[in-house]
């Protein structure tokens, strides 16, 4: 891998983190489509793996450090017992999301990706992503408008769901974002609620991930110019991470009504025109 190609890599990791647009399955589309010889599984690609990862989680870690100083400090009792309350019921409700995908990424992770991780799959999944983030919004426009929604409103049940919807990611090239973004707007929050809630559950797993990952590479021997190109991209990734979360935010607060709309249709054309290009 050329430092170019770390940096391309870095760039798409840290736009397709927080959009819903599967950032595993853009992973696997691009060197394919650029007929990179990339191997994706080879040793020395894991370092800069978690060095992107860890450059993700500092940026959303950044976005949200309020929201987790709020939660944490609410936790000890810092802001008084009704904060103290709303607090533990938001982190259980983080802890009941992410449970799911735990369990089932544990049994099931490695099976799922080997079967359908081919590039022309990944394409298929796609378009299937696109299809549900716009289905999504066409069930909740006939649901009709409702009042805003805080976090600590929702019920263990709506935390269970979103994380049995955050599974769908284990197949690449379906979105974690738009999946736990999809299960958060049935369970009646606005686009902004459920895009922070989704990137909030990011957080641990995306810790997890780095975790496992730095485990997995104890003993590999990191070479000058792959430590170059895992700093860079991190430091990249990170920096793209954090304003896209932040344009992210904003954009669903302002478009409440069809926000996940162009993230559908963008998936839906580029998995096709992924699949052509691999076919053809």
């Amino acid at each position: 891998m050329t430092l170019l190609q770390a940096l391309i890599l870095a760039v798409v990791q840290g736009i397709t983190e927080p959009f819903p647009v599967s950032s595993l399955g853009h992973a696997v589309l691009l060197p394919a489509l650029l007929h990179w010889d990339l191997d994706e599984h080879a040793p020395m690609f894991l370092p800069f793996l978690t060095m992107l990862h860890v450059g993700t989680l500092v940026a959303l870690a950044g976005v949200f450090w309020r929201d987790w100083m709020a939660i944490l400090g609410g936790i000890i009792g810092r802001y008084g017992k009704y904060r103290q309350m709303e607090a533990i019921r938001i982190f259980a409700l983080l802890v009941l999301a992410t449970i799911p995908a735990v369990l089932v990424g544990w049994l099931l992770e490695h099976r799922l990706r080997n079967v359908f991780g081919s590039p022309l799959a990944v394409a298929g999944f796609l378009i299937l992503n696109g299809f549900l983030l716009m289905a999504t919004e066409w069930l909740r426009r006939q649901k009709g408008h409702r009042d805003h929604k805080p976090i600590a409103t929702l019920a263990p049940k709506d935390a269970v769901i979103i994380g049995i919807w955050q599974c769908l990611a284990l197949l690449p090239g379906l979105s974690r974002s738009g999946a736990t973004m999809n299960g958060g707007l049935l369970r009646g929050l606005d686009h902004e609620t459920a895009a922070r809630f989704s990137l909030l559950m990011a957080q641990p797993i995306v810790l997890a991930a780095t975790v496992r990952e730095a485990w997995q590479m104890r003993h590999i021997v990191i070479s000058h110019d792959v430590m170059v190109q895992c700093v860079a991209g991190a430091v990249v990734a990170g920096l793209t991470a954090l304003v896209c979360s932040l344009l992210m935010l904003r954009f669903f607060r302002n478009h409440d009504g069809w926000a996940l709309t162009p993230f559908g249709l963008y998936c839906i054309v580029a998995g096709f025109f992924a699949g052509a290009v691999i076919l053809l």
